[in-house]
């Protein structure tokens, strides 16, 4: 019988981080774990595993589709605002969340062989490069297992002028983060609870290690950090559950580090309640603002409210203004300090290489493809495939809101190319691609930031209008 790694066609690769014991055994040191692991044992992950008394990695390589993103993707909003990523997921995880949205990737039982594709560090950067894309986000079911991948091509990326985010529950060794500071920009760690319970029931993992990895990122004082806290029906939606975080952050982190309030949806093994109550969200911001944060933020609302948006600390004067993932900047000057008062604004601004593409008209050869927002859904992956020997181009008309929206998208001969759309007004209905008629089209609904669709829709909500 085939095994796993031989079902999904993975190769072995030199792991770092490891010790060697005398009877064959090794010890990952990668995670908090500290897998001790026989001659042909994987880890916890299922992507680490003893060969022959070396530890390897499975998944170098190995990934869900490029897709580009916006950075608020990322619950980051005080680094580069309304800029593209091209965000990267692996298979494999270090936790086991019961509401985990991307359990199809991160519990490797789950993983299906057409949801993977390999890639190198150079095909990646080239990527990035060829799109005007400049932030690599390291995201979806976690990066900590992908570790060796992740250092080689965002060391790789930081050569030619690119930035990069890891987006991470932060399950991972002081050791692996020291490998990491030399070529991550912006963290985006999320802390789930305070409850050590908690941690053990739900995320099968421990609270005090992500809470020292979170400091040791802090005490660098030279890496963008934000964190976010899901906030999930039943299990810690309470104030007393977020007070503890917002306490835990002001005593160690200190007041300006932005927190996140992330709306949660059923998923997974936990689908026995309803979404994260948005009053309930808005009655915790206030709570964590008035214990002294100067920064709370909502996620996964899409709706005009102030807890989207960010504000002078001097003069409460509009900086940024924010719709689910769509930004503008308003209140920002070229000098990038408040129009109103002159202050700074605690909004990083990093120069990054951009395609500039303009806008054209429908061709008469063309068709329209349609996706419609609908129920919760105000996000989706648009997916294009271009089958032919040539060159072609697709528009995502203005309304489309992603950051190629309104701008060509020129798919090379046999690309496959994936990004973004959501929702940027509430009387918005949906986002439409003008597109010659042999590129292929199709969508996957995205139900939360960070979340990747491994299913594309069946036509219901999409329209194809020639």
């Amino acid at each position: 019988m085939p095994t796993s790694k031989d079902r999904l066609g993975l190769k072995s690769h030199p792991a770092r981080l490891y010790s060697k014991h005398e009877n064959g055994e090794v010890t990952c040191h990668l995670s908090p774990r500290q897998c001790r692991l026989r001659p042909g044992q994987p880890g916890f992950c299922r992507v680490r595993q003893n060969e022959a008394g070396e530890l390897v990695t499975l998944n170098y390589g190995v990934s869900v589709q490029l897709t580009q993103e916006m950075i608020e993707t990322e619950a980051v909003v005080h680094h580069s605002p309304g800029e593209a990523i091209l965000s990267l997921g692996n298979i494999g995880c270090m936790l086991n969340c019961d509401f985990c949205h991307n359990w199809k990737t991160s519990q490797f039982r789950y993983v299906e062989k057409k949801d993977i594709h390999h890639y190198t560090p150079e095909q990646v950067v080239e990527t990035a490069l060829s799109k005007g894309i400049g932030i690599l986000s390291w995201t979806y079911n976690d990066p900590v297992v992908w570790h060796e991948f992740v250092c080689d091509t965002a060391k790789l990326a930081r050569e030619h002028g690119l930035l990069n985010l890891y987006k991470s529950a932060f399950s991972i060794s002081a050791q692996a983060i020291d490998q990491l500071h030399p070529v991550i920009d912006i963290f985006s760690l999320s802390l789930k609870s305070m409850d050590p319970d908690f941690y053990r029931r739900v995320t099968k993992g421990r609270l005090e290690p992500i809470l020292e990895g979170i400091k040791q990122v802090h005490a660098y004082g030279d890496r963008h950090l934000e964190l976010s806290n899901l906030v999930v029906t039943g299990l810690n939606d309470t104030l007393p559950e977020v007070e503890k975080v917002v306490t835990w952050m002001l005593n160690n982190l200190g007041e300006e580090v932005p927190l996140h309030l992330v709306r949660f949806h059923p998923d997974y093994k936990y689908t026995h309640v309803g979404r994260t109550s948005i009053a309930f969200l808005k009655e915790a911001r206030l709570r964590a603002l008035e214990m002294g944060l100067k920064h709370v933020y909502l996620g996964n609302v899409y709706e005009n409210h102030e807890g989207l948006n960010t504000y002078c600390s001097h003069c409460r004067h509009l900086l940024v203004s924010r719709f689910g993932l769509q930004t503008q900047t308003p209140g920002i000057d070229p000098a990038h300090r408040c129009r109103n008062c002159g202050a700074s604004t605690p909004i990083t601004f990093v120069p990054l290489k951009k395609s500039k593409t303009e806008m054209r008209h429908r061709r008469e050869e063309e068709n329209m493809t349609r996706f419609l927002w609908h129920g919760d859904i105000n996000a989706c992956h648009v997916m294009l495939h271009n089958p032919t020997a040539v060159p072609l181009t697709v528009v995502c008309t203005a309304d489309s809101a992603s950051d190629a929206c309104g701008q060509e998208i020129r798919l090379a001969p046999g690309e496959r190319w994936r990004f973004i759309a959501s929702r940027k007004a509430p009387l918005e209905k949906g986002v439409q691609l003008i597109h010659p008629a042999p590129v292929q089209v199709s969508f996957a609904e995205v139900l939360d930031r960070a979340h990747f669709p491994t299913e594309a829709l069946d036509g219901q909500a999409q329209q194809d209008l020639t």
